[in-house]
């Protein structure tokens, strides 16, 4: 079975070494002293180590089983989720008004890659219910706040989104489900919901659906959709549970991964919903949810890589395989290990060097956030707007590789489901294609988020590398290894933008073409800042005489191949996607 340590000790040189948090004039960074970040890490590794680990396979064994209208979820699972609630974890970061413990968003983050990398399925039943948590804090009214959101926080009561139907997946302009008004301002919600993660389970009291429905007469497409809350049992007004409401779960989903989370076919018959915000807005509402899942799932694509990586070095140590090709390295044994071999080096170092390179860039993000909601940091605010779709389509598209190379490791024992490896690439497929499939990120990235505010955000980016990189150089082994480098992707990146400028006006498909290598080349270059901000800080720690210098000089060497082998596919990126469209649209429909 596969085991996972939480990486306590690479989030704690991202916090007080990269980011520096307890210095950051955020409200709530004072708070983030090393003792205390240090403390809760190492709790949430030892509940995830020790409980969600060991239920990660069979969770992915067992999986969901329907029974007369009731999700089972796998043996185990609702002890651990006991635990969990015990443990004030659901709350960690919820606004202390309803009961949460009002810690930044960051601490959140940070403990939800531990818990996602021990146990990808389980999360997800207290990362919706977070999401549909922000939905309601932000857009609900007081009475929805006051009702719903205290059980919420707890994981008394769960919940989910429900925006896709069977005829449509990202055109929600086109879905179906009807909301008829009610005399009492109440709603009658009538229709079908698939994909829904979570949608029906046997942990909590109650399952809080946010429900995209149209108001019949309102605007045609996605300007007439509206946002409902949806409870599976009716809410009394003394806060107490009534009426099962008409919300059932048609069938459960059989699928590639994630097994242990029940993703359901929702039926919507006549159930009682209660508008959020107002009609046909529901999408700014919806959207708050969204982004928030698509910096989680980025998240989930890293933290499986991670974990899969994990049991990669184990193994590459521990398998003896051939002989090295400078001189054995285990004489008295029939042979050497296979870690002594450079294309399993390579291997564990592609590995390496995105996953930590993606935790970094993660964090960075999830600090952005804390600008943004508790600083009111509108800089903040639209940059981690243009990053999002970056963040959850390439570092998706990369955890789903790394995870395939760490299986490639084990060679023919990867491919059996007893060594567990199959599982992480499974597990990580799905984050490449739900909210939002990664073709949509980058069609987003380029059709709406370089242009916003007028190209602000994105030019502000730029900034930020040419100054980071101006203040930092004259180093000569430091600009060599990292600023270089750094200097000429970014340039990669302008130039792209700049043919989509010139080109797009004139042929929109010639930037819809080239939309997944620019996030991709997007992806290098956020990484690449990442890794020079993450050398700088190991470089200074070794200057300052820190004690643990094989952390650092690992650090560095980590940085090094990372802008050697990787960042250099920005030069590749930007080829393709100034070769335009005209190969990409040169065949006609009925010639594929």
């Amino acid at each position: 079975m596969p085991s996972y340590t939480a990486p306590t000790k690479d989030m704690q040189f991202l916090l007080h070494e990269m980011l520096n948090v307890s210095a950051v004039d955020v409200p709530g960074y004072d708070e983030l002293e090393a003792d205390f970040t240090g403390a809760v890490l190492e709790e949430a590794g030892k509940l995830a180590s020790e409980v969600l680990a060991p239920l990660n396979t069979v969770g992915d064994t067992e999986g969901c089983v329907l029974e007369n209208g009731v999700v089972r979820t796998p043996t185990g699972f609702k002890d651990a989720f006991k635990q969990m609630q015990e443990g004030g974890w659901t709350a960690l970061d919820c606004d202390p008004e309803y009961g949460g413990q009002g810690m930044p968003y960051l601490l959140g983050t940070a403990v939800g890659e531990i818990f996602v990398g021990a146990n990808m399925a389980f999360n997800m039943y207290q990362g919706l219910t977070h999401g549909a948590y922000s939905a309601i804090h932000a857009h609900g009214s007081d009475e929805q706040k006051a009702t719903y959101l205290p059980k919420m926080v707890t994981c008394e009561w769960t919940g989910t989104m429900n925006l896709t139907e069977p005829h449509c997946g990202t055109d929600l302009g086109l879905m179906r489900t009807k909301a008829e008004p009610q005399d009492d301002g109440s709603y009658k919600i009538t229709g079908q919901k698939i994909f829904i993660s979570a949608g029906e389970h046997d942990m909590a009291e109650n399952i809080i659906h946010l429900v995209l429905a149209k108001i019949p007469g309102g605007p045609e497409g996605i300007k007439g959709v509206s946002l409902f809350i949806v409870p599976k049992f009716l809410v009394n007004q003394d806060g107490s549970l009534g009426a099962r409401n008409g919300v059932s779960c048609g069938k459960i989903e059989e699928k590639m991964g994630i097994h242990g989370n029940s993703t359901c076919v929702m039926n919507y018959d006549g159930a009682t919903g209660y508008l959020i915000g107002t009609e046909h807005k529901g999408m700014r509402a919806m959207f708050t949810m969204m982004n928030e899942a698509r910096m989680g799932v980025g998240l989930q694509g890293y933290a499986q890589a991670e974990a899969a990586y994990q049991n990669a070095v184990i193994y590459a140590n521990d398998r003896l395989q051939g002989r090295d090709v400078t001189g054995a390295k285990n004489p008295d044994g029939p042979a050497d290990p296979l870690i002594v071999h450079p294309d399993i080096r390579r291997s564990l170092m592609d590995q390496k060097s995105c996953v930590e390179g993606a935790r970094a860039l993660t964090f960075w993000g999830a600090h952005l956030i804390d600008r943004s909601h508790r600083a009111d940091d509108k800089d903040a605010e639209g940059l981690i707007s243009l990053l999002t779709p970056v963040i959850k389509g390439f570092q998706t598209d990369k955890g789903f590789e790394m995870a395939i190379q760490a299986q490639q490791v084990y060679g023919g024992h990867g491919y059996i489901e007893e060594w567990g490896m199959s599982q992480f690439a499974r597990d990580a497929r799905i984050a490449m294609i739900y909210e939002g499939a990664n073709g949509v990120q980058a069609l987003d990235l380029v059709g709406r988020k370089l242009a916003q505010d007028g190209g602000k955000h994105v030019m502000a980016f730029f900034d930020m590398v040419k100054t980071f990189i101006k203040e930092n150089g004259g180093d000569e082994a430091f600009d060599k290894d990292f600023l270089d480098p750094l200097k000429s992707a970014s340039k990669d990146l302008q130039a792209a933008g700049m043919f989509f400028m010139q080109q797009g006006m004139k042929n929109p498909n010639n930037a819809l073409a080239g939309s997944y290598d620019f996030m991709h080349l997007f992806g290098h270059v956020c990484l690449g800042l990442m890794w020079a901000r993450m050398g700088l800080a190991a470089k200074s720690a070794l200057d300052a005489g820190a004690s643990d210098t094989e952390f650092y000089k690992t650090k560095l060497a980590t940085g090094r191949y990372y802008m050697a082998r990787h960042l250099p596919a920005t030069k590749m990126h930007l080829a393709r996607i100034e070769s335009g469209a005209d190969t990409v649209m040169a065949l006609e429909a009925e010639n594929f």
